[in-house]
């Protein structure tokens, strides 16, 4: 298992190591003054404290003259090589403060020969999840989501390479962030801010910047990333009363009635097939009610009525929460409270908390949106949504809360701003939407949190502390090259994930148009995530559901290993259904290599390059029982295997 190392610790002490307040890595201007770290006439103080006995926080804190405190909070991981910044800044006097703008987290690190790798995040298309590796030029090379979500565009998840060290990188900010890198004469220059900041502050006002997190390494990327997986699975992680989250498989009874989505979903056929799921001997750990729950006239977007159906839901949700209680399952259910559309009750009673819509556009004059923004950085706003989804929370016996969001904000956020204010709005709206998810999970304990925006578009490392992606994409579920090279990235910078069992392969192996109505062994191996739905029907019949008690089984024993140990991609992943895919996860004494043939893969036989541990003897035992032995040295020529077209397969092994 990967250890961080003295070497590891030494790079990041020297991340910005100045505790001189005038040389601290924040900037920015106030009106026409620049302004590095926190000056003498700010009469800078500094305290610290420990969170627990790895978290060390120093917080630096000074004041202008004028009445701008700007408050910036440094931690340190005593575990872990790994640094972290964030800053508020507050308007302590009586008047409007100057302009404050360009305000940057960040400065030169030293090395030599950087490179920069960063992705195009989850764009809602099939090229997202795809990574860049750029030289750094002494010319600004600037990052930046493009929508009003975090990840859209652009993911806040990158590495800063140097031939002495790395440094992975992790940007808390569910909104417009921005990163920029360009080349100094020792090495480079990095800063993270929001994207869109030109704003005075009123009186009492404060806004936050975006959180930086870096962890240091020196060896090569496979230390670097698995260092970074446990740091993830040991800060930031959420639990679940107390306990890191174990493998899940949700299942469902989706498009009943052949409505769309639960448009279709009543009290009797969502516990008549938990019922059904029971009794054919298929436990679900999570009973996934998704959007429609709500009246909405069999239209789902309709959102805005945070009630059930009470046609649909005479009782209300409580009996499905009921029946999950009783039978140890976790009842998810599904929410979009930012999206308020003209007709339901928020548009009709409290049109005065959305933020206006914006016109339509002059080239584009058709194109005009009725999706409204619930205003999170408005109080009352905020108060409303916290009493109320607490209250359905708590009535409904939900464990876990799923939260969706479907279009893209930025163009309200800049109708509602004036030019002395730029970025305000989002700044609020972004600060409401963290304390309403804290505040739910201060009155719910053991409530877990789903984060989905149309799949993956808002997964930066602050909203991450608070909950884990179960939908991470709107792409690819029966796509399996597409789908693997989801994965690559999920594994290795946001672990825990959700995968569902889906084939959509023709049967001359192209992808398209096919569509499997009942999982296979194929579309099992290619789900083998952290989390897994299973679309197994209830209705299914007694072969299906025995192999889906097979399939499951071995799920869970691969997903208990991706979850505890190190992660090592034996195969490039290009979207491609002529390669091959292979990965490993390996602990101390135990783990696993899966190698999958995809449907247009010529070559029978495939040789994968495994890591392994000098000295020590492999044995390898397959899904049907199968065991060979192999030494190190025997494997350092790489694991060989033989596979049909279309088939997946695992091998466990112990180590001796």
């Amino acid at each position: 298992m990967t250890n961080p190392t003295k070497s590891d610790f030494a790079c990041a002490a020297a991340l910005f190591p100045a505790r001189n307040p005038a040389a601290l890595p924040i900037h920015f201007r106030l009106g026409t003054r620049a302004v590095d770290g926190i000056p003498a006439d700010f009469h800078p103080t500094s305290a610290y404290s420990y969170a627990d006995a790895n978290i060390l926080r120093y917080e630096y804190t000074g004041i202008s003259p004028d009445g701008l405190e700007v408050r910036l909070t440094e931690t340190e991981y005593r575990d872990y090589p790994v640094r972290e910044w964030t800053a508020t800044f507050t308007n302590r006097g009586q008047t409007d403060t100057g302009i404050l703008s360009d305000i940057r987290i960040g400065g030169t690190l030293s090395g030599s020969e950087p490179q920069f790798v960063h992705s195009n995040g989850d764009n809602c298309g099939e090229d997202g999840y795809t990574w860049f590796a750029d030289p750094v030029t002494n010319e600004t090379r600037t990052i930046f989501p493009d929508d009003g979500t975090s990840c859209h565009g652009a993911a806040p998840y990158m590495i800063l390479r140097f031939r002495e060290y790395g440094v992975r990188i992790g940007i808390g900010y569910p909104a417009m962030w921005q990163a920029s890198v360009r080349q100094t004469e020792d090495g480079a220059e990095f800063l993270v801010g929001q994207r869109r900041c030109h704003m005075k502050l009123y009186p009492g006002e404060t806004i936050r910047t975006p959180s930086v997190t870096m962890l240091c390494h020196t060896g090569d990327e496979a230390h670097g990333r698995n260092l970074w997986r446990r740091w993830y699975m040991t800060h930031i992680l959420p639990r679940e009363d107390g306990v890191p989250l174990s493998p899940y498989c949700c299942m469902h009874n989706f498009c009943a009635g052949g409505m769309p989505e639960f448009t279709g979903a009543t009290e009797e056929n969502q516990c008549g097939a938990l019922r059904a799921y029971l009794r054919g001997g298929i436990h679900p750990d999570i009973w996934w009610i998704d959007a429609g729950w709500y009246p909405c006239g069999g239209n789902w977007p309709c959102i805005g009525t945070w009630e059930p159906d009470p046609v649909r839901f005479p009782h209300g949700l409580t009996p499905i929460g009921a029946l999950c209680r009783e039978n140890d399952v976790r009842f998810l259910l599904w929410f979009e409270p930012e999206r308020v559309v003209t007709g339901t009750w928020l548009h009709e009673h409290h049109h005065d908390w959305l933020l206006p819509i914006p016109e339509p556009r002059a080239d584009d004059p058709a194109h005009h949106s009725d999706n409204h923004l619930l205003d999170l950085g408005n109080p009352a706003a905020l108060e409303w949504l916290i009493e109320h989804v607490d209250g359905l929370i708590k009535g409904s016996g939900v464990r876990v809360y799923r939260q969706d969001f479907n279009f893209a904000p930025l163009p309200c956020f800049v109708a509602a701003e004036a030019e002395d204010r730029i970025g305000a709005v989002e700044n609020h709206h972004v600060q409401g939407y963290l304390r309403y998810w804290d505040e739910l999970i201060r009155r719910n304990p053991g409530l877990w949190i789903d984060s989905c925006a149309s799949g993956g578009r808002r997964n930066d490392l602050d909203t991450m502390r608070r909950a884990v992606p179960l939908h991470y994409t709107d792409v690819g579920y029966g796509n399996h090259p597409i789908k693997q090279k989801q994965h690559r990235t999920m594994f290795a910078w946001i672990p825990y994930f959700r995968a569902h069992n889906m084939s959509w392969d023709k049967p001359d192996g192209t992808y398209g148009g096919g569509d499997h109505p009942v999982p296979d062994e194929f579309a099992y191996e290619n789900a083998m995530a952290p989390a897994l739905t299973d679309m197994l029907h209830y209705t299914a019949g007694e072969a299906d559901y025995g192999r889906a008690k097979r399939m499951q089984a071995l799920w869970r024993r691969a997903a208990h290993m991706e979850l505890a140990y190190d992660y090592y991609p034996l195969t490039e992943t290009n979207a491609d259904a002529h390669d091959w895919y292979a990965m490993q996860f390996d602990g101390t004494a135990e783990g696993f290599v899966q190698v999958i043939r995809n449907t247009l893969v010529e070559e029978d036989t495939a040789t994968f390059p495994m890591h392994v541990e000098d000295g020590a003897t492999y044995t390898f035992t397959d899904e049907n029982g199968d065991t060979f032995v192999k030494t190190a040295a025997q494997l350092a020529g790489g694991f060989t295997v033989s596979l049909p077209r279309r088939t997946g397969r695992i091998w466990f092994y112990t180590k001796g």
